[in-house]
């Protein structure tokens, strides 16, 4: 194996679900002034205690925190219905990694654990929660529910997506966002992790796509994960590189300083574009940066939860 094939490998999550527990809890401890910062019951399922009442669901746990009584709410009511969908095409591999741990993720391993994350608060709440990956193919697709196989079966896959993938893919992520929507019959808050690379052709099918996601009154957020220092800053050393598409194998060779403005100028439109467009199809649409922490998305995904309705 040569050393290229040895960086497109990594070994995925050693504990998919541990992780994003602590990225949920250091979320929670994180908010001021009360424990889920305005979120309160919607957040996590609880109530302040009240004395008389038993204390035998006190959340001694978050009591070490607060130092506050606060009692876990019990309802098997299905609130919400969340379809979380996965972009794995070769790009979202990048950049390469030899592990998948924090301060170190690529794409795919950034999105993979926000989305473990988002299912984690989902867990909480008990609501049902599916989940599609696509790639040059339909992956993977598995119908909204709220057991605990099931989360725990989304989880296994979704630490498979970040272990390893074939490069020069081409992905046509409009195609398999028309199948998606197609299997969601049920009105559900739909999430979207991808990198939204395509080809000027794909654009406007691609935002057809996204438009047929809201068809029945489905809420659609879309996370634009990049990295911020190569694909928005270009920090690259000044000296004859190779760039290549991992999508399509086509590669040009050029010094980082000749092109660096103008490419930040163009991906600065296209982001703008991005957003604009989004805002007229009322698609929620969240850039994210690879390099930080999950809070935007974390925040973003309860107040989707909340206008949810």
């Amino acid at each position: 194996m040569d050393l290229q094939q040895e960086l497109n490998k990594t070994s995925g999550f050693k504990n998919l679900a541990l992780l994003a527990s602590q990225v949920v809890e250091g979320y929670i401890s994180g908010m001021h002034k009360s424990p889920f910062h305005g979120f309160s019951a919607e957040f996590a399922e609880h109530k302040i205690y009240n004395q008389g009442e038993s204390t035998r669901h006190i959340d001694w746990k978050l009591y070490a925190k607060t130092d506050k009584y606060y009692t876990k709410k019990y309802d098997e009511e299905t609130n919400l219905r969340c379809h979380l969908i996965v972009d794995n095409s070769a790009s979202m591999h990048y950049p390469a990694v030899k592990s998948q741990e924090l301060g170190s993720l690529n794409k795919i391993g950034f999105a993979s654990l926000a989305t473990a994350s988002i299912m984690n608060l989902l867990k909480k709440q008990r609501d049902a929660v599916g989940l599609s990956v696509y790639s040059d193919t339909y992956e993977y697709y598995a119908p909204e529910k709220g057991s605990e196989r099931h989360h725990t079966m989304l989880l296994d896959q979704l630490n498979g997506v970040s272990v390893e993938k074939n490069n020069f893919k081409a992905t046509d992520t409009y195609k398999y966002l028309h199948e998606i929507a197609e299997n969601i019959k049920r009105r559900s808050l739909i999430i979207l992790f991808t990198d939204m690379f395509q080809n000027d052709r794909q654009e406007e099918e691609l935002f057809e796509a996204l438009r047929h996601l809201k068809y029945n009154k489905h809420d659609v957020v879309l996370f634009h994960t990049y990295d911020s220092a190569t694909e928005i800053n270009f920090d690259f050393e000044n000296r004859p590189t190779r760039f290549i598409d991992v999508e399509s194998g086509e590669y040009i060779n050029v010094y980082a300083d000749n092109v660096k403005d103008s490419y930040k100028e163009s991906i600065s439109i296209y982001f703008e574009e991005l957003r604009v467009k989004c805002g007229q199809y009322r698609i929620k649409y969240v850039p994210v940066d690879i390099q930080k922490d999950f809070n935007v998305i974390l925040t973003t995904f309860l107040l989707e939860r909340q206008l949810f309705k």
